[in-house]
């Protein structure tokens, strides 16, 4: 059995976060996800990304800390949200 990497104490989950990270996931994707309480239950109410406004992409965006969002068009928002 593989010893599981420590990630430090910024990631409270490290065997999801490897196996997110495993699957493709960026590495602020998948921490987010790791340090989630439940990320099963949490899922599946969201409004989508293409109902949603610019501004309110743009506010999302703004959360997660993208970088360059004031210059992104509606498309490029969903995007970026998409990919981190």
């Amino acid at each position: 059995m593989e010893k599981q990497k420590d990630h430090g104490p910024t990631i409270k989950n490290n065997a999801r976060y490897e196996a997110l990270r495993d699957e493709g996931y960026s590495k602020q994707k998948a921490a987010r996800i790791a340090n989630t309480k439940n990320p099963g239950k949490i899922g599946g109410k969201a409004e989508r990304y293409e109902d949603r406004t610019r501004s309110a992409l743009y506010e999302k965006a703004k959360e997660i800390g993208i970088k360059g969002r004031s210059k992104m068009d509606k498309e490029e928002l969903i995007h970026a949200l998409r990919k981190n």
